[in-house]
C-alpha cells in the first residue's frame, strides 16, 4: 500500500480553525527567519519547513514573501496608539494621548517586533512590494494620528491654525527616530526631563502659532 500523501492540514480536520492555525505557524516561522537571515536571505522554502508545511501553504494564503513580512509585522509589533484609543481616560482630551505616547518613548518595554520593522524598512528600499505594503500600514497610522489631532483641535487642546499634516509628520518622525536610536543602542534621555519636554510641547501646541522668519529673498523684496 502506498504511504499517505502529506498535506498541509491534518487529514481529518479541514475546519477554518485548522486553516487559521497553519497561517499562524507560517507567520511565526516567517518572523523567525526574517529576524535571523534578513528579508533578502529568507527563503519561502525555509519558512515552510519551519512551519511544518509545504510552500503551497504559503502561496495559498499570502501573495508572496512581502505579504508574509507585513503579516508578521502586524502580529509581532505592538501599536501603542491602539491601546491608548481603548483607554477611557482620554475621552474628551485627545491631546493627552500625544502626551502619554510621547512620554513612553524613553521608558517603554522592548518590543520583540522592532527588529522586524527595521528589516522591513531596509527591504522596502529594494522591494517595491514591501514598500507599497508598508506605505499602506503607515497610512493607517497616519489616519489614526490625524483623528487624534483633529479631535484635540475641536476640543481646544491644539491650536486650530496649526497644520494637521505637519503635526502628523512630526509625530511619525519622532517615533521612527527612536526606533533607529534603539537599533543603534544610542543612549536616550532619562524619563523626567523627556516627559517635561513633551508636556511643554503639547502645551505649546495650544498657543498661538509663531510667524516663521522671513526668508532672505522675501526680505530683499521688501527692501526693494
Amino acid at each position: 500500500m502506498a504511504p499517505p500523501v502529506a498535506t498541509d492540514a491534518p487529514p481529518l480536520d479541514r475546519s477554518p480553525a485548522a486553516v487559521d492555525l497553519i497561517r499562524e505557524r507560517l507567520i511565526d516561522a516567517a518572523a523567525e527567519v526574517f529576524a535571523e537571515r534578513g528579508y533578502d536571505g529568507a527563503g519561502v522554502a525555509e519558512i515552510a519547513r519551519r512551519a511544518g508545511v509545504t510552500t503551497g501553504a504559503i502561496y495559498s494564503r499570502f501573495s508572496g514573501k512581502a505579504d508574509l513580512l507585513v503579516a508578521a509585522l502586524d502580529v509581532h509589533t505592538s501599536d501603542q496608539l491602539d491601546a491608548l484609543f481603548a483607554d477611557h481616560r482620554f475621552e474628551g482630551r485627545a491631546e493627552d494621548i500625544l502626551t502619554v505616547a510621547g512620554s513612553h518613548l524613553v521608558d517603554r518595554a522592548p518590543d520583540p517586533g522592532e527588529p522586524l520593522l527595521l528589516e522591513a524598512f531596509v527591504a522596502a528600499r529594494r522591494d517595491p512590494a514591501v514598500a507599497e505594503l508598508l506605505r499602506l500600514r503607515v497610512a493607517e497610522r497616519h489616519q489614526r494620528l490625524t483623528e487624534i489631532i483633529e479631535a484635540a483641535k475641536a476640543g481646544g487642546g491644539i491650536n486650530s491654525d496649526l497644520d494637521t499634516e505637519a503635526l502628523v509628520t512630526f509625530c511619525h518622525a519622532v517615533g521612527f527616530g527612536f526606533l533607529l536610536f534603539e537599533a543603534l543602542d544610542v543612549s536616550l534621555p532619562s524619563a523626567p526631563p523627556w516627559e517635561q519636554l513633551i508636556a511643554h510641547l503639547v502645551t505649546a501646541l495650544a498657543g498661538r502659532v509663531p510667524q516663521p522668519p522671513a526668508s532672505a529673498s522675501s526680505q530683499q523684496q521688501k527692501e526693494d
